[in-house]
């Protein structure tokens, strides 16, 4: 009985430090993080060294205790978008809130890993913060001030993406996203940063095609006419007024109708100095007419964005939107970036032609509800330009645009400074926030401030004060759950990229448009018969005939003249037969008088000079 007794505490020991082993072999399976890795390692160590101790067998030698690598059983650490986000924290020393964030995070389907709960300053690598592909479609929402790591963001979601064989479009305006076609290097802190968060991060390159508007810079050329961009978008970029932009409206119904291509500026241009001119007015009188200075209006702002350039982005071949929706031969989804450092200082166009294409693939794809993923996501960055001065039609369309185009698969992520920098009614169609830090420098700040932190969910988080201690690669997150309704807000630290965070090398660059498989297409523009040639010879045509009509009234008036002088001549011959013969001189000098007042009367009344008396 004495030796049972003293057995019962060393089997409870042996017990509970298999428990401990179990548990940390787990937390290593689940993430990796090295803190877990050396716990496992002395768990074992320890089991080992006890199991010595009473007589039973080691299975592992002390000195060559490791962590037991990734089975089918015992997946992979870090979540991929092919598999849930799913880690095993039943028997995990997690605290209520990481027990909340790890189930509230926790789906059936495939996902796009975010980052891990970041609790009192300490990455949790068991609480993974991801999104489900699924929902994507439902957009979402990036957004921080300037150097918060919004960039940094929407690189990590387009890696994972690609890697589900998603396509993603991202406009790139700082040029940095150029990265994405070389591998990431590592270094000290980096190493730091991901072992922390639980992060297996291996270097990568993606399959990225490179695009420039109208080739003014490095990539492909995208081009569209302006019959394709329509009346709407072209007012924006014009800055016209809804009555301007109402005129320009009618002018491209009339083009339409006469089945006539706007494929440049100079075709518009040409149109409309041809509906102002005597000729062409007569053309729009029955549906409401063009007025002169409304087209000076038009035709000047023309004018001005013809000398910033945009005669490039405007015309043939036009961009199909169909070549954003490929797929790299491995399967990836192919990272369409669209390189805008060339046109910075053009924002109202290179938010309006982004537009344009959201609105081309809303009429060009059909619909597919909801799939298990997109078939397409589409990064929309320095979205507040897109809103500027927009007017009330406009803003309406891109409502209609974000409502609607989720059925035909595609998903879109704003990325912006502040949220108030979107209607509400756009942001009202957002279903996943990744809210990186807020400054609150002026009282404007404040409010918003204050106004961000009330959309979010419920939470045990100060939201108004998280938000302003969110370090650079944080963001307080909360996305759509599988079954539509907002998962727990979470503080969390983002996974980092794993490709170059820098810009691509030229030598990148240049072999990425030379291998292109759509550069040959769009490569030279096409200048074919259009509008400006059409109403050009239309115009030339209708000067010949009012110069023709001009000079047979010319001719008719010189005939006239001649006529009257013919006439004129003859009576002073009769005149001056009757005075020769009545030789009354003082009469002809009192005729030759009268003659002569009566005639600088009537020319002085002719050009307006003559006194009142």
């Amino acid at each position: 009985m004495a030796d049972s007794t003293e057995q019962t505490p060393q089997a409870a020991r042996l017990a509970e430090l298999e428990a401990r082993a179990a548990r940390a072999a787990a937390d290593a399976a689940a993430a990796r993080a090295a803190a877990a890795e050396a716990e496992a390692v002395a768990a074992a160590a320890a089991l080992a060294a006890a199991r010595a101790g009473d007589g039973a067998p080691s299975p592992v030698p002390a000195a060559d205790a490791v962590a037991p690598a990734p089975t089918p059983e015992t997946p992979a650490p870090t979540p991929t978008p092919d598999r849930a986000a799913a880690p095993d924290v039943a028997g995990s020393d997690l605290s209520a809130h990481a027990r909340e964030i790890a189930d509230g995070y926790t789906f059936e389907g495939p996902v796009l890993p975010l980052g891990v709960l970041l609790e009192d300053g300490t990455p949790t690598p068991q609480a993974v913060v991801a999104l489900p592909l699924g929902m994507l479609n439902r957009h979402a929402l990036v957004a921080g001030a300037t150097g918060t790591g919004k960039t940094r963001t929407l690189q990590l979601m387009a890696e994972s993406l690609s890697t589900a064989g998603v396509p993603v479009f991202v406009a790139d305006v700082k040029g940095d996203l150029t990265g994405l076609a070389e591998p990431g290097v590592p270094s000290d802190k980096l190493t730091a940063r991901t072992a922390s968060a639980g992060q297996q991060w291996t270097p990568a390159a993606f399959p990225v095609e490179l695009y420039a508007l109208g080739g003014v810079g490095d990539g492909v050329a995208m081009r569209t006419t302006v019959t394709d961009f329509g009346p709407l978008l072209l007012a924006k970029v014009l800055g016209l007024n809804a009555t301007q932009e109402s005129s320009l409206g009618l002018v491209f119904h009339w083009a339409d109708q006469q089945g006539l291509a706007l494929l440049d500026l100079a075709d518009l241009r040409t149109a409309l100095q041809w509906l102002t001119s005597d000729a062409g007015k007569a053309e729009l009188r029955g549906i409401g007419g063009l007025s002169s200075a409304t087209a000076g209006v038009i035709l000047r702002q023309i004018v001005a964005l013809q000398g910033q350039g945009a005669d490039a982005f405007f015309g043939e071949p036009a961009f199909d939107v169909a070549d954003l929706l490929r797929t790299a031969p491995d399967g990836r989804g192919i990272v369409s970036a669209l390189e805008l450092p060339g046109v910075q200082d053009r924002p109202a166009l290179f938010s309006t032609f982004l537009m344009w294409l959201l609105a081309e693939l809303f009429e060009v794809l059909p619909e597919v509800g909801d799939p298990q993923k997109p078939r397409l996501v589409f990064f929309f960055d320095e979205a507040h330009l897109l809103f500027a001065d927009a007017s009330k039609d406009f803003l309406a369309e891109v409502v209609r645009t974000v409502r609607l185009i989720r059925s035909k698969g595609v998903g879109i992520v704003f990325v912006t400074q502040s949220p108030k920098d979107l209607p509400a009614d756009v942001l009202g169609q957002l279903g996943s926030r990744v809210q990186h830090a807020l400054r609150a420098f002026t009282p404007d700040d404040a409010k918003a401030l204050r106004a961000a932190a009330r959309t979010y969910p419920s939470s045990q988080y100060d939201l108004e004060q998280v938000l302003q201690q969110l370090g650079t690669g944080e963001a307080v997150v909360t996305v759509l759950s599988e079954e539509g309704a907002p998962t727990p807000v979470a503080w969390t630290r983002l996974y980092a990229p794993q490709a170059s965070m820098a810009p691509a090398a030229p030598a990148t660059v240049h072999a990425a448009i030379a291998t292109s498989p759509v550069a040959a297409r769009y490569a030279q523009p096409v200048d074919r018969e259009s509008a400006h040639e059409l109403l050009g010879a239309r115009m030339a045509r209708a000067e010949s005939d009012r110069a023709a009509a001009q000079a047979a009234e010319q001719a008719q008036k010189e005939a006239s003249r001649q006529q009257r002088d013919q006439q004129r001549a003859g009576a002073t011959g009769r005149a001056r037969s009757s005075r020769s013969s009545t030789g009354s001189a003082p009469l002809d000098a009192f005729l030759r008088s009268a003659g002569t007042q009566l005639g600088r009367e009537i020319t002085r009344t002719i050009f307006g000079t003559r006194r009142r008396r």
